[in-house]
């Protein structure tokens, strides 16, 4: 009986299974770079990519001084257009007042905060109470320029002036308007005038014979 003969031979060697590699993130946003698609190859490589910045937690008046308990933190995708408070300035904006109404949950600009006082030195800050058909229809700012004009009362005409003269005005400042209260309508503008012009925006905002007018733009 013979013993079957075995072939000998060269072995293969064993099959090693060739897996593609998943391309990368930068692979792919070179490949989109190279094919025209720059603006999201730009996107991809932002992916994950996340700022700290300075968010505002509690309502914050107009004029009102920051503390650090109005103001948090928060970890986001930023976009680079969005002019947002970078978390490691927090502390300076500590102290500073709010130059618009912070809301909570929105992010903080630089925009939003002054180191100055609203009412500044020499000024008087007088509220102005407005109907409806007096507010205008461009929403008003604190640090819009207004001019305050006294509008006599049917039949009475400015002192020493002529019934066709130009009626008298004062300039002024916004510090703040408020939202139309509910039922009357009535808004409420706090403008800061000259502490020598106050008495007398005050006596015609108690006649009732004050109106506020939008003055031009600085270089208009």
């Amino acid at each position: 009986m013979h013993t079957p003969v075995q072939a000998t031979g060269p072995v293969a060697p064993p099959r090693v299974s060739a897996r593609r590699r998943r391309p990368s993130v930068i692979a792919l946003s070179l490949a989109l770079i190279a094919a025209g698609g720059v603006g999201v190859a730009v996107l991809l490589l932002q992916v994950g990519h996340r700022t700290e910045v300075v968010t505002v937690v509690r309502n914050v008046q107009v004029g009102q001084v920051l503390t650090s308990d109005d103001l948090g933190k928060a970890s986001i995708a930023l976009d680079p257009a969005v002019n947002a408070v970078r978390a490691d300035d927090l502390d300076s904006m500590v102290g500073k007042r709010a130059a618009v109404e912070l809301k909570p949950g929105s992010l903080l600009a630089p925009s939003q905060v002054t180191k100055d006082s609203l009412v500044r030195a020499g000024e008087q800050l007088v509220p102005i109470g407005l109907k409806p058909e007096q507010v205008p229809a461009t929403a008003l700012v604190p640090g819009q320029r207004v001019e305050l004009v006294h509008v006599p009362a049917q039949g009475e005409t400015e002192s020493g002036k002529t019934s066709d003269a130009s009626p008298q005005t004062i300039e002024g400042r916004v510090v703040k308007a408020s939202g139309a209260a509910p039922g009357s309508g009535i808004v409420v503008v706090d403008v800061a005038a000259s502490a020598e012009d106050g008495p007398t925006v005050a006596a015609w905002v108690s006649a009732g014979t004050l109106r506020l007018v939008l003055a031009a733009p600085d270089g208009n």
